[in-house]
């Protein structure tokens, strides 16, 4: 893939939004894309993937054909926001819905009317993986982290098919990059976790509470910022550079010690979730203070770097 970026000379050029400063390959995720697809493929000709979570995870190649597209000719956010939502509402289809939630023995049955909302959710995190993809090994290790914890979590041999697609990426994603995924690897990797997410809650595994926390890092730093710049009256469609791992680097953090730092705080998120995964009646807690530490490093963060 980086020998044809290269030749068809598609390269991430840097721009004001860009934590890199020399022109990249892009488009590697497509990698990622063909091992994963073909990966599932086999698994379900085995007979060792569940019909309804095969044709919901194979809904993301619509994803991956206008994400490709977008990675080549830049095309207008209403198509893409279109492509996405097709393929957000087909595969929560093929899942079946959402079941009910149990909280402290108490269950919140879902209504119908709710679906658009959960569809919208898919869409969110579909696009704020891609926001977030913006250093080197950053969104790769991201993926590797939640997947191997929903393995160990869940026992499901899918996630191993996803954390070998990410390493063998990785490994040329590694700072400084080599190549980038691209719209066409991050979209899906946001996609491939929200499917996932919603599958394994369907089917008791992992609450859909605990699936939350464990993707927290990325979706607290995307929702989070997009409330304060609409605080501060910005115009959110305009490129920026205030996420929080992106102020991390402005304030002098190379690439590298980002992605470690990030481990690190994977590693605690992981503990959290261990203690709810294996004693229920402390999900909401354990939750609340997820925030409250992800809430309190930005403020930290803050400090180095001023989100004005």
């Amino acid at each position: 893939m980086r020998k044809i970026a290269l030749k068809r000379h598609v390269l991430d050029i840097p721009n004001e939004r860009s934590s890199h400063t020399i022109p990249t390959p892009r488009g590697g995720g497509l990698a990622i894309v063909i091992t994963w697809y073909i990966g599932i493929t086999i698994i379900y000709l085995y007979k060792s993937l569940d019909k309804e979570l095969y044709f919901a995870l194979l809904t993301g190649i619509i994803l991956a054909f206008i994400s490709l597209i977008d990675d080549l000719i830049s095309i207008k956010p209403f198509v893409r926001f279109l492509f996405q939502g097709i393929t957000a509402t087909i595969a929560f289809y093929f899942l079946g819905g959402f079941s009910p939630l149990s909280v402290l023995n108490v269950e919140f049955n879902f209504s119908i009317f709710l679906y658009p909302f959960i569809i919208l959710g898919i869409i969110w995190f579909i696009n704020l993986f891609n926001f977030l993809d913006g250093i080197d090994a950053y969104a790769s290790v991201e993926a590797v982290f939640v997947v191997t914890a929903l393995f160990i979590f869940t026992g499901n041999y899918i996630n191993i098919v996803l954390v070998a697609a990410v390493l063998g990426f990785l490994i040329w994603n590694w700072p400084r990059a080599k190549i980038f995924m691209g719209d066409v690897g991050s979209t899906q990797l946001g996609f491939i976790l929200s499917v996932l997410g919603i599958y394994f809650h369907n089917e008791h595994k992992i609450s859909i509470i605990l699936w939350l926390m464990l993707t927290s890092l990325f979706w607290f730093d995307a929702t989070y910022t997009l409330i304060r710049r609409w605080q501060n009256k910005e115009k959110l469609s305009q490129a920026h550079k205030k996420h929080a791992y992106q102020r991390i680097v402005q304030a002098g953090f190379s690439h590298s010690k980002t992605v470690y730092f990030s481990m690190i705080i994977n590693a605690i998120i992981f503990l959290l979730v261990a203690l709810g995964f294996n004693f229920k009646i402390f999900i909401l807690p354990l939750f609340l203070l997820n925030m409250l530490c992800l809430f309190g490093i930005n403020r930290l963060i803050d400090r180095r770097k001023s989100f004005k």
